[in-house]
């Protein structure tokens, strides 16, 4: 019960990180911003590919959850 527990702790710590990241996310200058980021518009309707900031959050999340869940 305690690892379900401390999953559930997790789980909730990470919602509210990403929560926060959503509300200040048109702050931060460089997110939907880099090159490899597409934006395309054809009359109403318009199409949005954040690859290259895609590609660098995996890499950021992959590294923190490596250090937190690191190899034994």
């Amino acid at each position: 019960m305690t690892m379900l527990g401390k999953g559930l702790i997790i789980i909730g710590s990470v919602t509210v990180l990403l929560g926060i990241v959503f509300l200040f996310a048109e702050k931060i200058p460089f997110v939907g911003k880099l090159p490899g980021d597409f934006a395309f518009q054809v009359g109403n309707v318009k199409v949005f590919a954040p690859l290259a900031t895609c590609l660098i959050l995996s890499l950021l999340i992959s590294l923190l959850l490596n250090l937190v869940f690191g190899h034994k």
